[in-house]
């Protein structure tokens, strides 16, 4: 009887612990992300008041506008347009190199830092950084064009490419990130798998194909949905890029971007928060789309 009695303390008591752990992140994640998606979505069936004063209920007003406005699509357009660039070649090279440093190769503990060195500094540093390389006259990555014979590049100015510029920057900054999960992935693999494709004479290449990418496709998974929906709300390096008197802005700003213009710049808090809402649903409906297919490529064996 006092056993049963003593266990039922001690599970009362971890019961109380663990819950006490917790009660930090919960607190956290009610008051800066739940409760907000809620006042986002009662917000976006409000338009501010004249002057910024009281908002004014539209019902559905700001989503019949934001259906036929063409900014609107453009940007969505243009969000896609960078996830499609930022999302694949992050995760490839991130791949590629996760690999490499998973041999036996001098250095490669300063390697792995160096590579993840990008996801440590500032969103804003690294934009301005990559901006004055960008630079059509005086910037770094144009001399060394020069210096072979090509000529310059409008690498932010030029509609046809800024927004493959800011996708650069994106791969650059997430590399690292990528890597290190890519890395844990790999150490999970045995490596009596690899010895045994040795002894049939498998090499390195087959070896990558049939025992590194399926063995390491939840990863993968993960990593890509991750991606998919940190790429969808880029924001800091294309305000930090790109002036307003760009003429290559209305090619490459996302919904956050547009987000941040009308709910701060101009004020319109509702509209802002229906171009989110919008956002959220787009997010929401790629990532069901790959949970679902995920079943023909995921190996959790």
């Amino acid at each position: 009887m006092n056993r049963e009695k003593t266990v039922s303390r001690r599970e009362k008591s971890e019961f109380l612990w663990g819950w006490l752990f917790l009660l930090p992140t919960m607190t956290g994640l009610i008051i800066l992300n739940i409760i907000p998606i809620f006042q986002t979505i009662y917000q976006s069936f409000f338009k501010t008041g004249a002057f910024g004063k009281g908002n004014v209920f539209i019902g559905l007003g700001n989503y019949s506008k934001l259906l036929q406005d063409g900014t609107v699509w453009q940007a969505l357009w243009n969000t896609f347009k960078y996830a499609l660039v930022e999302v694949p070649f992050s995760i490839a090279i991130a791949l590629v190199l996760a690999v490499i440093l998973n041999g036996k190769i001098k250095g490669r503990s300063i390697w792995r830092t160096i590579y993840f060195l990008p996801m440590v500094a500032a969103p804003a540093a690294v934009a301005m950084v990559w901006r004055w390389l960008y630079n059509s006259e005086f910037g770094l990555i144009n001399h060394l064009l020069n210096r072979i014979g090509l000529s310059s590049v409008n690498w932010i100015s030029d509609p046809g490419i800024a927004y493959i510029s800011v996708a650069i920057v994106g791969i650059w900054s997430v590399i690292g990130y990528n890597m290190v999960l890519f890395f844990a992935g790999l150490q999970e693999i045995p490596r009596d798998y690899y010895e045994a494709a040795e002894i049939d004479g498998a090499g390195g290449v087959k070896q990558f194909f049939y025992i590194t990418l399926p063995l390491i496709s939840p990863t993968m998974f993960f990593v890509t949905v991750t991606r998919v929906i940190g790429a969808m709300q880029v924001f800091d390096s294309i305000y930090m890029m790109m002036e307003k008197s760009n003429p290559a802005l209305v090619k490459t700003q996302s919904l956050v971007y547009l987000f941040y213009k009308y709910s701060f710049v101009e004020g319109n808090k509702g509209y802002g928060s229906a171009i989110v809402m919008l956002l959220l649903l787009v997010i929401l409906l790629i990532t069901v789309i790959q949970l679902l297919c995920q079943k023909k490529w995921v190996n959790y064996n």
